[in-house]
C-alpha cells in the first residue's frame, strides 16, 4: 500500500476500529492461540469485538500457530488488518545466547549481531514480526535484577552494541529479507537508574546527567534504524514515561524526529492511576495518547475510553488517527497486507531452529563472553587430572538466564557433559555440596569426600535464573550462604579449587575470590554454555571477555561505576587530608574488580604510549599509539582501550571515559600497533545550557587493559 491507500484505509475505519489497532493483547485472547483467559486477564473488560479489531498480539510463537491465529483474525472479514506478532526474543528464541550483559563483556559487535540475527532467522520463520529487543538501559546498580538485560555501564559501549543488535535484527532490507524482525529498542528512558536498585522504582536525575549518560544508546539504536521504542516503567523528572509528553513527544518525536512506533511496556498505561498522575482510566489514556504512545500493551484504557474522550472533546481525534498510520506504515514495511503470515513456514521452522550452525554460534559467543577474573597457577585444567566437580550448577541446565523464552534447559549443555567432552569421563567425580540457597550436611560430606580423592576441585555456582532478571532486585548481592559454607569447607582441604559463576548480575565475590585459586564469570551462558566453559577450563580456547560493569568491593560502594565524577576533596589528592576526603571509613572507593577488566592465559605487555602532537584542533585530530605485544607462551585476545578526562569543563567531566578500543588477536611474541584517531567531535559533552560542544583546555587520555591500569598522556585541545 502507498502512504495514500493507508490515510484512505485509515478514513474507512471507525473510531472504535482505530483505537482497538492501538490495543495490544496476550495470545490467549485470540482464536487459535494457546493459554486461557484468567487472573487479571480476564477483568480486562475486553470484548470480542475489541479483540476482532486489535492491531498486534504478544507472546504468540510457532509457525502453524501464528498462522492459526492470523488465519482466524482475518477469516471472512475483507476489511480486516492483519495482526503483528511481537516477542521477548532477547538473546535468542530457540537457541539462546549468552545474556545481554555476558554478550557486553565479549567487547565483539561482529559476535553480537550474529547473535542477534540468528535469533531473528529462528523467530521470522516461526511467525514473529517485532521483537522487544535490543535493551540499552544504562546500568551502574547491580542490585537491579534486569542488569542482564543490558549490556553495561558505559553510555559508548551500550551504544555501539544497540547499533549491533539493530543491524542484526533488522537487516539491511527488512521489507525483503523475510528472516529478519523488527526491533524495539528499551526502555525509554532511564529505567536503568531506579532508585535503591529496585525495580519499576522512582528515577530522579538532571536533564544533562540524562543526556550525558542515558540516552545516548537509545539514539544511536534510532540512528540504526530500530523500528520501534518501548516506554520505561520508571518517572523521568516526576512524569511516568508512558505519560510523558516531554520525553516522548518533544525528544523523541520533535529533537530526535523519531516517526516509528512507541509502544508502552506491560501494562504501564494504567499505572499512571498507582503512579499518581491519573486519577482513573480516561486520564490515563488521555495523558498517554497526548504523549504519542501509538501502542497500549495489556491494558485496556485506550479502548475503554479513547471513543468517549474523542466525542467530549477532550482528545483530538488526530492523535488517534496518527498513532494508526504509524501502526499501518509498520505493518506495510513488513509486507503483512501482501503476506499476513510474513515469513511463517513450518518446513524453514524445522531446518533452521536450534540447528547445528546456530548452536556453533552460540558457543563461540559464550567462550567470549566468559571473564577470567582470577587465575592463580590453576587454569587451564590438564585432561589427565582428576576433578571433583562441586556444586549445585554441575549437572544443572538451568544455564540459559531470564528472557530464554522458548530456549530449554534439556537442550543446554550443562558444565559436566563439557568437561566430560574434554576429559575421560571416569576422572570426573560430581557432588552438588549444596542447593541454591540451601544445602544439608548429607551434601557437604558428599563433597568433602568427592574433593579428598580427586586433584582439583571444580565448582559450580552463582544464582538460579529466578534470582535476576525483571522484579528479581536483590540487597544482598553475595553468593547465598549455603554456597560461601561449601567454599569454606573445601577450602581446608588445600586442594587447587577454581570456580565457575553462574549469574545475572555483578557479585560481591568476598567468601569467594578469597578462596579459591581461579574465578571464572561464565554469567547465563546459553544453550551452548557447558562447552564453552570446558573449552576454556582446558585450554582449548583463551579467554577474552573483559567486564562491561564494574564488580562492587561491597553492596556498600553501589552504584560503583568507573566513569564517576571527581569530589572537591578527593581521596586521591596529592594534598589532601588523610581524614576529611571523600572515602569510607571501612571499604574501599574503588570497586573490587573494574570496567573493562579480565584476565587472560598469556601476558600482554604495553609500550608507553605515544602522541603525534601536544595539541588538538577541530580540523587536526590527534594521533594515539601504542605497542603491544603477546609475551605469553599462548595466543590471545587483548582489548585495548582509550579513555579521556576533561581536566577543566565548564561542568564537572567524568575521571575516565571510554572513546575507543581495539580487539586483537596476536601469537605468542608476536608484536602489533595499536593506533587511535581522537577527534575534537569526541570531546563534546552537553554543558549546563545542554548545548553540546567542546572546550579548549588540557585534557588526559589513557591507555590500557582496563579502566584502572592505564597509562596517561596529557594534550591541549586548541581553537
Amino acid at each position: 500500500m502507498t502512504e495514500q491507500q493507508l490515510l484512505a484505509r485509515i478514513k474507512e475505519m471507525t473510531l472504535k476500529e482505530k483505537v482497538a489497532q492501538l490495543l495490544q493483547l496476550a495470545g490467549p485472547f485470540f482464536e487459535g492461540a494457546d493459554g486461557q483467559i484468567t487472573g487479571p486477564m480476564a477483568s480486562m473488560g475486553i470484548t470480542g469485538e475489541m479483540t476482532a479489531h486489535a492491531g498486534s498480539v504478544l507472546g504468540v510463537a510457532g509457525a502453524g500457530q501464528v498462522k492459526a491465529v492470523q488465519d482466524a483474525h482475518l477469516r471472512g472479514r475483507p476489511e480486516a488488518i492483519p495482526l503483528l506478532f511481537m516477542a521477548d526474543v532477547v538473546h535468542g528464541y530457540r537457541t539462546i545466547f549468552p545474556v545481554p550483559l555476558a554478550t557486553g563483556c565479549s567487547w565483539d559487535m561482529e559476535l553480537a549481531e550474529k547473535s542477534a540475527e540468528i535469533a531473528a532467522r529462528e523467530a521470522a520463520v516461526s511467525g514473529v514480526h517485532v521483537t522487544f529487543a535490543p535493551m540499552v538501559d544504562l546500568v551502574r546498580d547491580p542490585r537491579w535484577g534486569r542488569v542482564m538485560e543490558s549490556t553495561g555501564e558505559d553510555p559508548y559501549l551500550n551504544g555501539e552494541y544497540a547499533r549491533a543488535f539493530v543491524r542484526g535484527f533488522q537487516g539491511a532490507d527488512l521489507t525483503g529479507d523475510k528472516e529478519r524482525v523488527a526491533a524495539c529498542v528499551k526502555h525509554f528512558a532511564a529505567y536503568g537508574a531506579g532508585e535503591g536498585g529496585r525495580d519499576y522504582n522512582t528515577v530522579d536525575m538532571s536533564e544533562r546527567q540524562l543526556r550525558e549518560q542515558y540516552l545516548p544508546a537509545y539514539k544511536a539504536a534510532l540512528e540504526e534504524g530500530c523500528e520501534m521504542v518501548m516506554t520505561s516503567f520508571n518517572t523521568v523528572d516526576g512524569i511516568p514515561a508512558s505519560g510523558n509528553k516531554r520525553l516522548m513527544r518533544d525528544l523523541l518525536r520533535g529533537e530526535w524526529n523519531f516517526d516509528g512506533v512507541l509502544i508502552s511496556d506491560w501494562g504501564a498505561v494504567k499505572e499512571l492511576i498507582p503512579h499518581g498522575t491519573a486519577a482513573d482510566e480516561a486520564e490515563a489514556a488521555r495523558r498517554a495518547i497526548e504523549a504519542g504512545v501509538d501502542i497500549e500493551m495489556m491494558t485496556a484504557c485506550y479502548v475503554h475510553h479513547l471513543p468517549a474522550l474523542v466525542a467530549s472533546s477532550e482528545v483530538d481525534e488526530a492523535l488517534i488517527d496518527e498513532g494508526v498510520l504509524r501502526i499501518l506504515r509498520l505493518k506495510q514495511k513488513l509486507g503483512l497486507f501482501d503476506d499476513p503470515y510474513r515469513g511463517a513456514d513450518e518446513e524453514r521452522e524445522r531446518e533452521v531452529v536450534l540447528c547445528a550452525e546456530h548452536r556453533s554460534a552460540a558457543r563461540e559467543l559464550a567462550q567470549k563472553s566468559c571473564v577470567l577474573l582470577k587465575n592463580e597457577g590453576v587454569l587451564p585444567l590438564k585432561p589427565d587430572r582428576s576433578i571433583a566437580l562441586i556444586g549445585p550448577f554441575a549437572k544443572s541446565g538451568d544455564i540459559l538466564g531470564p528472557w530464554s523464552w522458548l530456549g530449554s534447559q534439556d537442550e543446554a549443555v550443562p558444565l559436566y557433559d563439557g568437561l566430560a567432552a574434554h576429559a575421560d569421563p571416569s576422572r570426573i567425580t560430581v557432588a552438588e555440596g549444596c542447593g541454591i540457597e540451601s544445602g544439608t550436611p548429607e551434601q557437604t560430606a558428599a563433597a568433602l569426600e568427592a574433593a579428598r580423592g580427586a586433584d582439583v576441585i571444580v565448582l559450580a555456582l552463582g544464582e538460579h535464573s529466578g534470582m535476576s532478571g525483571e522484579a528479581c532486585s536483590r540487597g544482598d548481592i553475595r553468593l547465598p550462604d549455603a554456597q560461601l559454607r561449601l567454599v569454606a569447607e573445601l577450602r581446608a582441604l588445600g586442594k587447587p579449587m577454581a570456580a565457575v559463576l553462574f549469574n545475572g548480575r555483578p557479585l560481591d565475590l568476598h567468601g569467594l575470590i578469597d578462596q579459591t585459586d581461579a574465578v571464572l564469570e561464565a554469567w547465563f551462558p546459553g544453550t551452548e554454555g557447558g562447552a564453552a566453559i570446558a573449552d576454556l577450563l582446558f585450554g582449548r580456547v583463551n579467554p577474552s571477555g573483559r567486564l562491561s560493569m564494574s564488580f562492587p568491593h561491597s553492596v556498600g560502594q553501589v552504584p560503583v561505576y568507573y566513569n564517576h565524577f571527581n569530589t572537591g576533596r578527593p581521596k586521591d589528592a596529592l594534598d589532601a587530608q588523610e581524614h576529611y576526603v571523600s572515602k569510607y571509613l571501612d571499604i574501599p572507593n574503588e570497586p573490587l574488580l573494574p570496567f573493562g577488566f579480565g584476565l587472560s592465559y598469556t601476558t600482554f605487555t604495553y609500550d608507553t604510549p605515544t602522541l603525534d602532537s601536544a595539541s588538538m584542533t577541530a580540523e587536526q585530530p590527534l594521533t594515539v599509539r601504542v605497542n603491544l605485544a603477546n609475551t605469553g607462551e599462548t595466543a590471545g585476545e587483548e582489548v585495548v582501550q582509550l579513555y579521556i578526562r576533561d581536566m577543566a569543563g565548564e561542568v564537572v567531566r567524568p575521571v575516565k571515559e571510554l572513546k575507543a578500543y581495539r580487539k586483537l588477536f596476536l601469537k605468542p611474541g608476536e608484536k602489533a600497533e595499536v593506533r587511535f584517531d581522537l577527534t575534537e567531535e569526541q570531546l563534546r559533552y552537553h554543558h549546563s545550557d545542554l548545548s553540546f560542544a567542546s572546550d579548549p583546555g588540557e585534557f588526559a587520555v589513557f591507555v590500557g587493559p582496563n579502566s584502572r591500569d592505564t597509562a596517561e598522556l596529557r594534550f591541549r585541545l586548541t581553537k
